[in-house]
């Protein structure tokens, strides 16, 4: 049987016929899982119409009975986050463990928005004139629009959703076509912890979805995650008309490796990093820089690291990484094997030679290492999304650098060293959003933001944590003065703080 997945409106699933629909499918076996209806302009309307309506409630209730709410949510997700961890492996690929980590993630997020009280909080200033106050409030934007990527189709969506709405917003969340069914499970949780109807709608779909979001009149604002030229072309559509838009894009991850850096810790963190969840995230590494004498010596700990890994269905014990999430996807990926050996890099590990633990209909492409890459080159230049790791070799610290700064992507970076000293300097000249020092894969906690620079990032507001408060709310400054009956008449000069 294939599942109908369709969208979730006003607080229930939508009972409608959809004129478009997409095949959604088991990367592990390649086999139609399920039937996504893609929505028109008609249940963009509707979607938003329903988020307008609830706002007009939503945005009154007391910060107290959100508060409630959002517990009440976190703790249905922690319920049920091997089910959901689940539905992840089953329509994205990626392992379970990994699946999992994502869930877990998610739930620190949510976590954080808990704690909304506190964190809406405005500033207040007595007799800023005599007897005259000011203080401030956030008040929420309105409805706002989440499109969310296929590679977290959990933890994405709870970047933005738990903030928006502790905020007093109303949300339309469009999951990627890929793997949509995460999100219908999640709308199903918040309905469950008491959110009224149509504060959270879930509409899947295509570009007739996503431009429907980025016009129309009743939507104020739009979190985006996706590649650099969707994020750009979000970006550039919905400020055009009028909204807020937070657009994170695409990423080239550089792995700057010293020669004093613990080797062995190094090739560990190369290859858990390049090649957890088939490479298919925007911080996983991409690019290891070989400072100096340690290339060689890194190349062949990586390889040996690689040929252990257990390749296949994510839902088989001791499998560590998955399928890609398409057959277009993988051979997509697939074709810079070939563009890279025409450019001249070495091709020391071919993933598609690599056993794999599943059904030969997958969409396998093992883990695959370039050697002696330049930044000329496709294999470099390109955001691959896949399990295509590419060392490059560099003579001094000052030209590592100069690398990473040069790439028009600034997501993440790491710098693994003992030196404190160039530890320090590093994180001090480097021109990315997110850094780690002996940590391959920085991201956040859910109290800091996400964000990159550069390409990485269109708007000027990250993801999650103070930022996203930031970003789903409007600062209102109020000046106030309450009077004895003798106020002191008319007054047409300039107002005078005194």
């Amino acid at each position: 049987m294939v599942a109908r997945i369709s969208h979730w409106i006003d607080g229930k699933p939508w009972a409608g016929v959809a004129e478009r629909s997409g095949d959604v499918f088991d990367p592990a076996t390649g086999e139609v899982s399920g039937k996504v209806d893609f929505a028109s302009s008609t249940e963009v309307d509707e979607a938003v119409g329903a988020a307008a309506r609830a706002f007009q409630t939503w945005r009154h209730t007391s910060l107290a009975a959100r508060s409630r709410i959002l517990f009440a949510f976190r703790e249905l997700l922690d319920e049920h986050r091997s089910d959901l961890a689940a539905i992840v492996t089953a329509e994205h690929g990626k392992v379970l463990d990994d699946a999992a980590g994502e869930v877990g993630r998610a739930l620190e997020n949510v976590e954080f928005s808990c704690g909304i009280p506190a964190l809406l909080k405005g500033g207040f200033s007595e007799n800023a004139s005599t007897r005259v106050d000011v203080y401030s409030i956030r008040q929420p934007l309105g409805v706002v629009g989440v499109i969310s990527p296929f590679n977290f189709p959990a933890m994405v969506p709870l970047w933005f959703v738990p903030n928006a709405i502790a905020c007093g917003n109303t949300v339309v969340l469009k999951p990627s076509e890929k793997d949509p069914s995460a999100a219908n499970f999640i709308a199903d949780l918040w309905a469950r912890a008491g959110l009224p109807d149509g504060v959270l709608n879930v509409l899947h779909g295509d570009k007739v979805a996503v431009d429907g979001l980025l016009e129309h009149r009743g939507v104020k604002g739009i979190s985006f995650v996706g590649s650099t030229p969707i994020a750009r072309y979000v970006y550039e559509t919905g400020t055009r008309n009028g909204k807020r838009v937070q657009a994170l894009g695409g990423a080239k991850n550089h792995m700057v490796v010293l020669p004093d850096a613990d080797l062995d810790l190094a090739a560990d963190a190369a290859v858990s990093a390049g090649f957890g969840s088939a490479g298919e995230r925007c911080m996983a590494i991409s690019a290891v820089v070989a400072v100096g004498p340690v290339a060689d010596v890194l190349v062949e700990r990586i390889k040996t690291r690689m040929a252990d890994l257990r390749v296949g269905d994510g839902r088989r014990p001791g499998c560590e990484m998955g399928p890609l999430v398409t057959a277009a996807h993988r051979d997509r990926v697939t074709s810079y094997l070939d563009a890279g050996v025409g450019e001249g890099a070495t091709l020391a590990v071919d993933g598609r030679d690599h056993e794999i633990d599943g059904e030969p209909t997958g969409f396998w492409l093992g883990p695959t290492l370039f050697d002696h890459v330049r930044p000329d080159m496709s294999v470099y230049r390109d955001e691959i999304f896949g399990p295509v790791l590419s060392v490059l070799r560099a003579e001094t610290y000052e030209q590592a650098v100069g690398l990473v700064n040069d790439n028009p992507y600034g997501n993440g970076t790491a710098i693994f060293t003992n030196d404190g000293g160039a530890a320090r300097r590093f994180q001090s000249e480097v021109e990315v959003g997110m850094v780690g020092v002996n940590v391959p894969i920085p991201v956040p906690v859910g109290y800091y933001s996400f964000g990159g620079w550069k390409d990485s990032l269109f708007g000027d507001t990250h993801a999650y944590g103070p930022d996203g408060l930031h970003f789903y709310t409007r600062t209102k400054v109020v000046t106030s003065r309450w009077l004895d009956p003798s106020h002191g008449g008319v007054n047409l000069g300039f107002p005078r703080n005194e």
